[in-house]
């Protein structure tokens, strides 16, 4: 790699690259310990407060709103960056197809995220100890779970107290009532004996020191002026800056970790996006949370004469056991719902209702062809107007039309439908994996990663649950399939990528020849290098990664600013 340019004058405490779920949570933690920090954005500033566009009509969007590229998202949908990003490429292997969605604004994913706040249980950390499959974390759910009951009550979720399997319970906000659809399918689960529980969402329904409750504006991917959900600006970085401890600087592309003669990290080299320039700011200790993928990315191209697989790899597991969320839809018309009252179906921008993996029994007893589970997740309702693809889904039922016999079939159809999305765990496997391509750079000479992903016949087969599953629920409620994955060789499955849940790349151990980080995060090779998003996770859990990758944000900030005070970091 080419060597910084610009040396910053000052030196940090710390150097944190990346501004998301984990790397807001190291700024908050670590200023607010008294630790001077800079933290580099590879995007531009986003202000939620100023920025958000959630109380536009989407008719008042560009195309109406629709899907556009290369940013991934439509309308005004808080979206910087998405599956295609220009002048950063990135490749797959040959037979491999995996989608990168990269974030390029402050705050990242977490504008624009579900807001599904899962805590990871006790089986989700020791996996391998229950069916000897993949790997068991170096950690248990009891050590982290403190950490859980402290970001819950920091950014604020929504939830209920159920006392299930392996789903543990937290520190909760009073949740939403259902919606008509959401009570519906809550009926047909359960005579499916299919537990269908209050959602469990990182936003506010009671006001929390200035942040007001959520009143249902529902637009939560836009980014929320008030502050009523959880994103990294308006609850992690704008406290952080407050406390005069923090610099964030936007536009920053991080090309590598720097070290000295010792091995340790002695800062960061990046690409002032601005001027072409590459500039080196120092710190006593760096920690990456750029994204699982650009985490092992860059610490790939950290290379030096003591570290020529890149650093933090003598164990050569950086890139490996990259995971993503097992996926497949199912979209159901229920003609229960046809012909209604007009009605308010507003609320949370999200389901107020979902159903957890249930089968845990069943699975010990070996009746089921996958090891791990899954959850669904569904919407519907009147929340929007049915498009083209489920009128004519709905075709043969209600006869076709153009002009005003479209208009009124629309009308008698409007808020009929229910979709169904499983969301399911990946067991890691040696096939998927991330490195860099040799062959290709980014706009800014940066070398890129080239991807390898594999499902295993257990991810498939859990798909082909998952179809079988919403097809049950949809005829229980009365209702039609009408768009189905399940005739399709793999049951639907998404390609990896498309959950945008990746992890893995780093992973935690207790064994530095087989892992690339210790319990702490912390790199065994460069003791002052530490890992605070996705990159550590050790298995990917049917459970939403976000609040996971948050408390043990938090966790890793507090041993960091530790072992700074007694100078072991």
């Amino acid at each position: 790699m080419s060597g910084a340019e610009d040396v910053s004058a000052d030196q940090y405490d710390v150097v944190i690259v990346g501004s998301g779920a984990g790397g807001g949570m190291a700024a908050y933690q670590l200023t607010k310990a008294g630790l001077k920090c800079v933290l580099l954005e590879a995007g531009d500033w986003y202000d939620t407060a100023k920025d958000s566009k959630w109380l536009e009509w989407g008719y008042d969007a560009a195309h109406r709103g629709a899907s556009r590229e290369p940013m991934g998202g439509g309308g005004f949908d808080a979206v910087v960056g998405g599956w295609t990003v220009e002048g950063e490429p990135y490749s797959c292997a040959a037979g491999t197809e995996f989608k990168w969605f990269r974030s390029r604004m402050l705050g990242g994913r977490t504008n624009t995220w579900g807001r599904i706040a899962l805590r990871n249980g006790p089986y989700d950390f020791k996996p391998h100890s229950r069916d000897g499959k993949g790997f068991d974390w170096p950690i248990s759910y009891e050590d982290l779970a403190p950490y859980y009951d402290r970001t819950e009550e920091l950014i604020g979720v929504f939830g209920s107290v159920e006392e299930m399997e392996n789903l543990p319970d937290g520190k909760y906000q009073p949740p939403p009532a259902p919606r008509c659809y959401e009570r519906l399918v809550q009926k047909a689960c359960g005579t499916l004996k299919i537990p269908c529980i209050p959602s469990r969402l990182a936003i506010l329904t009671q006001p929390k020191g200035e942040r007001p409750a959520c009143h249902y504006v529902a637009q939560c991917g836009r980014g929320c002026r008030m502050g009523s959900n959880f994103s990294s600006p308006a609850v992690l970085l704008y406290p952080a800056l407050q406390t005069g401890n923090l610099e964030i600087r936007c536009n920053a592309m991080a090309r590598e970790v720097k070290t000295g003669p010792d091995g340790l990290a002695t800062g960061v080299a990046y690409v002032d996006k601005k001027t072409g320039e590459t500039v080196e700011v120092r710190g006593r200790t760096v920690v990456l949370a750029a994204s699982a993928c650009e985490t092992a990315r860059l610490l790939l191209n950290s290379r030096s004469e003591r570290n020529p697989k890149g650093l933090a790899n003598s164990s050569g597991m950086v890139g490996k056991y990259l995971m993503d969320t097992v996926m497949s839809d199912v979209t159901g018309w229920v003609p229960a719902m046809m012909d209604l009252p007009a009605h308010n179906e507003d609320g949370v921008g999200g389901m107020h209702l979902y159903m957890p993996w249930w089968k845990y029994k069943e699975q010990a007893r070996g009746e089921l062809p996958f090891s791990r589970g899954y959850h669904i997740e569904f919407d519907g309702g009147r929340r929007g107007m049915p498009g083209p693809g489920l009128l004519s889904g709905a075709e043969g039922l209600l006869g076709g039309g153009y002009g005003a016999q479209l208009k009124e079939k629309s009308r008698r159809l409007y808020g009929s439908f229910v979709s169904f999305h499983g969301r399911g765990e990946m067991i890691p496997n040696e096939q998927s994996y991330c490195e860099i391509d040799e062959k290709a750079v980014d706009r800014w000479g940066i070398p890129v990663l080239k991807f390898h992903f594999a499902w295993s016949e257990e991810e498939v087969q859990m798909a082909r649950h998952m179809q079988t599953t919403f097809q049950e629920i949809v005829k229980a409620a009365g209702g039609t399939v009408i768009e189905s994955y399940g005739a399709e060789e793999r049951w639907g499955i998404a390609a990896g990528g498309q959950g945008i849940h990746e992890v893995g790349g780093a992973r935690m151990g207790s064994d530095a020849k087989t892992s690339v980080l210790n319990e702490h995060c912390q790199a065994w090779d460069c003791r002052n290098l530490f890992v605070a998003d996705g990159a550590p996770f050790v298995s990917l859990a049917d459970k939403n990664p976000t609040l996971t990758i948050l408390a043990l944000a938090w966790r890793t900030s507090e041993y960091v600013a530790s072992q700074m005070k007694t100078g072991r970091a």
